[in-house]
């Protein structure tokens, strides 16, 4: 008799080539899925493959805002991760079209599909602010819930690790730039979390070890001010700079010029946004829709920072530190 050989579950990953997605296609991979890498150019996402064995990781094209790209990538999955997200318009990646349109789509192809959903939002996500980025955001939530009302939805803090946009941008800024800015005086709060616990959170979702029809606040052990973040990140990096204080009104002045770039690094948007903290909130940490709600120790950036940061300091003190 010929031994039934049992195919592992095929999980559809969108925006499994960013940031996050590596780090989740990389702990999806380790637990024996297949995964399929769906982006907008999959020529672009060949360095996903070596995360896992021969065949085990194949990118696809797919684009959001193309509903029958969607639902070719879903075919056949098990269960589908939702990463994308943009922090800025451009021609026609909009937020309505990629956080909101896009959003629903993947929902949509996922219950034609019979899969599971986890949905990765963002903390301050909300379908009636002013703000399009947080109120795209929001709908897609609503959206998601409504249309798969056993999904999973994580709203992450800040995210740090290798190549994120936020410490590597200001290490980078400190080595050319005497001064670096507050944006509101930098008193905006954040709770950074660690993009390896992230994705840890999102392949025990896929698991099914994560309660579905929720919506789960990821924050760090560390609720930090906007100025402590740089004056760790400037620690970390080996070198003294100036903070100086950027009220908001010109900081939304520069955000509203430096929008019009093809890649801003601040939009008026972003300004706006910077007026809330981002943290976890109360009634998160006492329901248990948190990272130490479902059983994960977040990470410190005190214990990571110095793992990927090194490269900015001083000519010389290129000492590389690594997590034990």
């Amino acid at each position: 008799m010929t031994p039934v050989v049992k195919v592992p579950p095929l999980v559809t990953v969108f925006g499994g080539g960013g940031f996050i997605g590596r780090h989740v296609v990389r702990a999806l991979a380790r637990r024996g899925y297949r995964v399929r890498v769906a982006v907008r150019n999959p020529n672009l996402a060949l360095h996903v493959q070596p995360l896992g064995n021969v065949g085990q990781i194949q990118p696809v094209q797919a684009n959001l805002r193309v509903r029958w790209s969607v639902d070719r990538a879903v075919e056949g999955a098990d269960c589908v991760v939702n990463l994308v997200g943009i922090l800025h318009q451009s021609g026609r990646q909009t937020f309505n079209a990629v956080q909101e349109f896009g959003a629903r789509a993947v929902a949509e192809a996922a219950r034609a599909e019979g899969a599971k959903l986890v949905h990765v939002s963002a903390i301050g996500a909300d379908a009636s602010s002013p703000i399009p980025y947080a109120r795209t955001k929001g709908q897609a939530e609503k959206a998601v819930l409504d249309i798969v009302r056993d999904a999973v939805v994580f709203r992450p803090s800040i995210v740090f690790g290798p190549e994120d946009r936020f410490f590597n941008r200001f290490a980078a800024m400190a080595r050319l730039s005497p001064v670096l800015p507050l944006i509101g005086g930098g008193e905006t709060n954040f709770q950074p979390v660690y993009v390896g616990d992230v994705a840890e959170a999102i392949a025990r979702a896929v698991d099914g070890t994560v309660a579905g029809g929720r919506i789960y606040e990821l924050g760090g052990p560390e609720v930090r001010s906007f100025r402590a973040l740089l004056e760790e990140m400037l620690r970390v990096v080996e070198r003294k700079r100036i903070l100086v204080p950027l009220p908001w009104w010109l900081a939304k002045l520069q955000g509203r010029i430096l929008g019009l770039l093809p890649n801003p690094l601040l939009t008026a948007d972003q300004v706006e946004m910077l007026k809330h903290d981002n943290v976890v909130s109360g009634e998160a940490r006492s329901e248990g829709r948190t990272l130490e709600g479902i059983g994960i120790t977040p990470q410190t950036t005190e214990a990571v920072l110095p793992t990927y940061l090194w490269q900015y300091r001083p000519a010389g003190q290129f000492t590389k530190t690594t997590v034990a």
